[in-house]
């Protein structure tokens, strides 16, 4: 029967199927979501008028948004952080979820920043938002060739970078409040700049103690990349050997699977006296400090697997020993003087003419 309607039952759902070849050659097999065979009928004949009008007149079938969801979490389902995705995605879900894709418009997207000012959203997470509708929008035009074109989508000014670290004095603070799994981990973030869940995924037959290195398979990015292990890395490392037989860092035997920043790590900060502080800053910190000790941006990139230079440019402010000699040059009694050049007025013009 589907040879010939493109519609048919299949024994273990309750709706109807279609299987079918479109007017533009493609061929789709897929559930039409509806158990009223008219509907499921209705639905098809819309798909092949959809098909027919790309083929003959470059007309492109209208996307919903909804649609582009799907995909696009297919899309970036690897990601480390498609937990993120997905809620950013939820959010936006009241604003657009109801849209084509080519009925997304300026008014739409300013519409978004309007409901998300008025709930007290920070410019940093609405642009959050805004960069999600960017990127999936992009995606849609030039990867699957869903629409042509989409609105110009600016990010809102006013967004504060984040500018936090800890001194010398802070860190140890820290370490000592910290209950012994912890300030391991706290203790191998400093030394490596290594994020919360590159450390709790480390594997022993990743680590070579006497080449001083480890190698990483779960980034932020994706891209596996070593790190050099300093003499702070592999201590903290030796003390762990024994502890877990296939993760480096473990509690109590077990691998660490829950968010690093919990109960434990609050109250380290409150018994320490440090405030506003998250796992990641430390990060943060251990860039901080390279830069301060005079490690070049581009070494830096290559430590902490950043893939472009522009991640470590906001580190450049901590080292300064280049500018000395150039900031020593006005300095009190130095500099030599001030020339000053002779003006002709217009006065004496015109009595010379």
């Amino acid at each position: 029967m589907a040879q010939h309607t493109g519609i048919y039952r299949r024994p273990d759902s309750r709706f109807w199927w279609i299987d079918a070849v479109l007017p533009n050659g493609e061929r789709i097999r897929q559930s039409a979501r509806t158990e009223d065979r008219q509907a499921a009928e209705a639905y098809l004949a819309q798909l092949k008028l959809a098909a027919y009008k790309e083929a003959h007149f470059g007309i492109k079938p209208q996307r919903s948004w909804q649609e582009a969801v799907i995909r696009y979490l297919a899309v970036k389902a690897n990601l480390r952080s498609i937990g993120d995705v997905r809620r950013i995605l939820r959010k936006l879900d009241p604003y657009l979820g109801h849209c084509m894709l080519d009925e997304i418009n300026g008014d739409l997207v300013w519409t978004v920043i309007q409901g998300e000012m008025k709930k007290g959203n920070k410019p940093a997470t609405i642009n959050r938002y805004l960069a999600t509708i960017r990127s999936l929008l992009r995606m849609a035009r030039d990867e699957w060739q869903w629409i042509d074109v989409f609105p110009k989508i600016r990010l809102l000014p006013g967004e504060v970078e984040r500018d936090r670290w800890l001194t010398r004095e802070e860190a140890s603070r820290l370490i000592e409040a910290c209950p012994a799994h912890l300030a391991a981990l706290v203790r191998f973030a400093l030394a490596t700049g290594c994020r919360a869940r590159e450390i709790t995924g480390l594997e022993w037959n990743r680590v070579d103690l006497e080449r001083r290195t480890a190698w990483l398979n779960q980034t932020k990015n994706g891209t596996p990349r070593g790190v050099p292990l300093n003499s702070d890395a592999v201590a903290v490392l030796q003390e762990q050997v024994g502890q877990g037989t296939r993760f480096c860092f473990t509690y109590r035997g077990k691998p660490i699977r829950w968010e690093v920043t919990n109960s434990a790590w609050h109250s380290a900060l409150a018994k320490a006296g440090i405030e506003d502080l998250r796992f990641h800053d430390l990060r943060h910190t251990w860039a901080s400090w390279h830069r301060q000790a005079g490690t070049s941006c581009d070494e830096l990139k290559e430590l902490g697997g950043w893939k472009s230079r522009s991640m470590v440019d906001r580190y450049a402010k901590y080292a300064t020993e280049h500018l000395t000699v150039a900031a020593s040059r006005i300095e009190n009694g130095r500099g030599g003087d001030v020339l000053t050049f002779p003006t002709i007025s217009p006065r004496s013009n015109r009595k010379r003419a």
